[in-house]
């Protein structure tokens, strides 16, 4: 992720960054895999630092027996990544909102 100059992040704006980040990883994971087919997902959020900000995002998806032809591993690293492109999205957009 590019740097994006942003100012130290409030308490409420990290959690808004990570409950972001873990919402996009879980609708993309439910958009490529029926609930029904899911045994376990677990996203996790985290930021550390809070200048620069560190984002980790973990994906655990496990699929039921009857699931077939479905790459977990990529599944999950896609989920990763749609949660690093809604949390750019986030943090552009409070650069926006900020005066000038």
């Amino acid at each position: 992720m590019e740097e994006l100059d942003i100012p130290e992040l409030s308490s409420e704006q990290t959690e808004k960054l990570c409950s972001t980040a873990e919402e996009a990883a879980r609708k993309h994971v439910l958009s490529k895999i029926s609930g029904k087919k899911i045994e376990t997902l677990n996203v996790c959020a985290e930021v550390d630092g809070s200048r620069p900000v560190k984002l980790t995002v973990d994906v655990d998806v496990a699929l039921s027996s009857q699931t077939e032809n479905v790459d977990v591993q990529k599944l999950a690293d896609e989920a990763v990544g749609e949660a690093f492109k809604s949390a750019e999205r986030y943090l552009r957009e409070l650069k926006c909102r900020l005066p000038t």
